[in-house]
C-alpha cells in the first residue's frame, strides 16, 4: 500500500521549468532538464544563488550537490556559489555566515542538522535573503521561504505496510535509523511505527532500533551488535541504502541472510542491483536527490519574483513534498535510471 502526503505533487505540474520523475532527457543522472525562459523581464533577470550542504559522506549526499551544480549550469543568468565538504553543524553555520556576507539573491540549504542550523537560516531571512530548505527541516517555519523535501513519513509508512504484507503481521523486526534527532529520521521512524500499529496491532515487534548515521561503517557495527543481542530477526528496515550496505555485510558475515529480509531507502543503483538479483535485499523507497535541482529552480523563481507556470497563484508555494516510490523486484527495471 502506498501513501502520498503531497502538498504539491512534484511530478504533476510544478512548472519549476524542469522535467522530473521520469528521468532527465540527458541520460537519467538525476539532474532535471530545464525549459527555456519565456523571455519575461522577471525570468531573464540574473540571479546569484548560494548553496550549502553537508560533505558527501555517502552517495546520496554527493548526488545532491552534483545535481545542484548541474542544474545551475543549465540555467541562463544563474551564478552558483557552493559551500560544501563539512559534516559538522557549527562548521556549516560558519560557511553559511560567509555566504550571507556575499549577499546572494537566494540561499539553498540542506542542513546537517535542522535544529542547529535554524538560527543562521533565520539570520539570512531577516537579512532579506530568501532561503530554500532542502530535505532536513529547520525547527522554525520562519527560517525558510520554501521547503522542498521527500515524503519521509510516507517512506516509513510504505515500509510498514510492506513489512505487514511480507510477514503477515507476525515476527520481530529491527530498525536501523539515520542520524538521531533530525526530521528525516524521526518521520521515517514514526511512519513505520504507525503503519505497523494500524495494520498489525502490535503483532510485529520492533526488537531493536538504533541510529546508523546514514554511514555504511556505522551500519555495519550497529547491526553486528544487534545480531549478537537478538536470536530471532525476521526483517530489517534501514533508513538509507548506503548505510544498508554495511547492514547487509554484517548479516552476511554472520551467516544469517536466510533468516530475514531487508529494505533500504534512497534508491542507490547498488541497492537496486541487489533487489533485482533477489535474496536478502527486497525493497527500497525512492528518495531522489534531484530535489536539489528543483531547489535551485525554486530559488531562481523566488529571487526573480516569479511564480510557477502552471499555477494560478503568483508566488512559489512554501512547502513541496515529493512522493516516494516503493521499489521491488517487480518494478526495479522501470526506475533503475533514477538511481544515484
Amino acid at each position: 500500500m502506498s501513501i502520498k502526503r503531497l502538498v504539491i505533487p512534484l511530478c504533476a505540474a510544478l512548472a519549476l521549468g524542469i522535467v522530473a520523475c521520469g528521468g532527465d532527457e540527458e541520460g537519467g543522472d538525476g539532474a532535471s532538464t530545464v525549459q527555456q525562459d519565456n523571455g519575461s523581464p522577471a525570468q531573464t533577470k540574473p540571479v546569484k544563488i548560494a548553496f550549502s550542504a553537508p560533505g558527501a559522506d555517502h552517495g546520496w549526499m554527493a548526488a545532491i550537490t552534483d545535481n545542484a551544480r548541474k542544474q545551475a549550469d543549465e540555467l541562463e543568468g544563474v551564478t552558483l556559489e557552493l559551500a560544501e565538504g563539512v559534516t559538522d553543524s557549527a562548521a556549516q553555520a560558519d560557511q553559511i555566515e560567509t555566504l550571507i556576507a556575499g549577499k546572494p539573491d537566494a540561499l539553498v540549504i540542506l542542513p546537517n542538522e535542522g535544529d542547529a542550523l535554524t538560527p543562521v537560516a533565520l539570520k539570512a531571512m531577516e537579512a532579506g535573503i530568501p532561503v530554500v530548505n532542502v530535505d532536513r527541516e529547520f525547527s522554525e517555519d520562519g527560517a525558510y521561504r520554501t521547503l522542498i523535501t521527500g515524503d519521509n513519513y510516507g517512506i516509513g509508512y510504505q515500509a510498514g505496510n510492506y513489512f505487514a504484507d511480507e510477514l503477515q503481521c507476525q515476527g520481530n523486526v529491527v530498525e536501523i535509523q539515520g542520524i538521531a534527532g533530525i526530521s528525516v529520521t524521526e518521520q521515517r521512524s514514526q511512519g513505520f511505527k504507525d503503519a505497523l500499529q494500524r495494520r498489525c496491532k502490535g503483532d510485529i515487534k520492533i526488537v531493536a532500533s538504533q541510529p546508523g548515521d546514514f554511514l555504511p561503517d556505522k551500519g555495519l557495527s550497529v547491526m553486528e551488535n544487534v545480531l549478537q543481542a537478538q536470536s530471532q530477526i525476521d526483517a530489517v528496515y534501514t533508513h538509507d541504502d548506503d548505510m544498508a550496505e554495511g547492514v547487509v555485510a554484517a548479516i552476511e558475515n554472520a551467516g544469517r541472510e536466510d533468516e530475514m529480509f531487508l529494505t533500504g531507502a534512497g534508491g542507490s543503483k547498488a541497492a537496486m542491483e541487489r533487489i533485482k538479483a533477489g535474496g536478502l535485499y527486497r525493497a527500497t523507497f525512492l528518495y531522489n536527490p534531484s530535489m536539489s535541482s528543483s531547489a535551485i529552480n525554486l530559488a531562481r523563481l523566488i529571487a526573480q519574483g516569479s511564480g510557477m507556470q502552471d499555477l494560478a497563484e503568483p508566488e512559489v508555494p512554501t512547502k513541496i513534498t515529493v512522493a516516494a516510490t516503493t521499489v521491488t523486484q517487480e518494478n526495479v527495471d522501470e526506475v533503475m535510471e533514477l538511481g544515484y
